[in-house]
């Protein structure tokens, strides 16, 4: 079996300070030597691993119903507009049985939401053992969103990384495996895709006039992902920052972690708590 799915989760690994500007939207010079080239290739892979992706993801559903494991994941896609995070979830999470994904996009705050900490809305959609939770955007707009629109003090935003970082130590503790995904994407390929929601009828309801007043601030987003990304980014709890300019590309990404980290797990099937023999001459007995 080829090396390259823990070669390229390795790769797209960041623990500590982050550089934007150094890290590439498309055709990565890291990409490894054995990975998938095209979009062709990456959906053969993606083919080809989907069956092993859902057995892993039943798996672990089956035995967190029998108490025989407590294990879940959690998905955390961030990303620029147009980044990508509905095709991931889409195309990536679709592979699995959706009785045992969760997903959850979080929009702007309600007043009752606003009445509480701003991780409270978070903690109320954490996935159950047994289950894979998704969520579009998360608790990182609190630090994203208020810094670059200036919807909190400076001084409040620095008191929301610690809180992060212990909230995130609590989900370790519970066996949530944390997957905190930044989808990058260039400023060239979001107008792009912007420009194509313009262009077709059927992009229309994607498209909204905020869309352009967040693209004007693009270069204050990317500090913004840095900074977010610096003070959370721990040994525990890294980042995966992901190119995301050619769709297959971020998808096969994606596909690749959530896989090595279901079998890093190897969940396993519950034993039967029932007498298998006794159970067949019933059954046979209805014939």
């Amino acid at each position: 079996m080829s090396d390259y799915p823990q070669n390229l989760v390795q790769a797209l690994r960041v623990v500590g300070e982050v550089d934007l500007s150094t890290r590439a939207t498309k055709n990565p010079n890291w990409w490894p030597k054995d990975a998938p080239k095209n979009k062709k290739a990456a959906e053969q892979r993606m083919e080809a691993i989907a069956e092993e992706l859902a057995d892993l993801q039943e798996r672990l559903f089956a035995a967190a119903l029998h108490e025989e494991l407590s294990d879940s994941l959690l998905l955390v896609l961030q990303g620029m507009d147009t980044s990508g995070k509905g095709g991931i979830v889409r195309h990536v999470m679709g592979m699995f049985d959706p009785q045992g994904v969760e997903h959850h996009a979080f929009k702007a705050p309600t007043k009752e939401e606003l009445a509480h900490d701003f991780l409270w809305r978070v903690e109320k959609q954490l996935p159950n053992p047994g289950i894979i939770g998704v969520f579009d955007r998360s608790h990182y707009e609190d630090v994203l969103i208020h810094k670059v629109q200036k919807l909190s003090s400076e001084q409040e935003i620095e008191q929301r990384y610690p809180q992060i970082l212990e909230f995130e130590r609590r989900l370790q503790a519970r066996s949530i495996h944390l997957h905190k995904v930044m989808l990058h994407i260039s400023s060239e390929e979001q107008y792009e895709r912007l420009s194509e929601r313009l262009d077709r009828a059927d992009k229309h309801w994607k498209y909204a006039p905020g869309d352009v007043d967040d693209r004007l601030l693009f270069d204050e987003y990317q500090r913004a992902y840095e900074v977010a990304i610096g003070r959370s980014a721990t040994e525990s709890a890294p980042w995966y920052v992901i190119p995301a300019d050619q769709k297959w590309r971020a998808r096969l990404c994606v596909a690749e972690l959530l896989l090595q980290t279901l079998r890093g797990i190897d969940p396993q099937w519950p034993k039967a708590d029932f007498d298998l023999e006794a159970e067949r001459k019933r059954l046979d007995a209805t014939k």
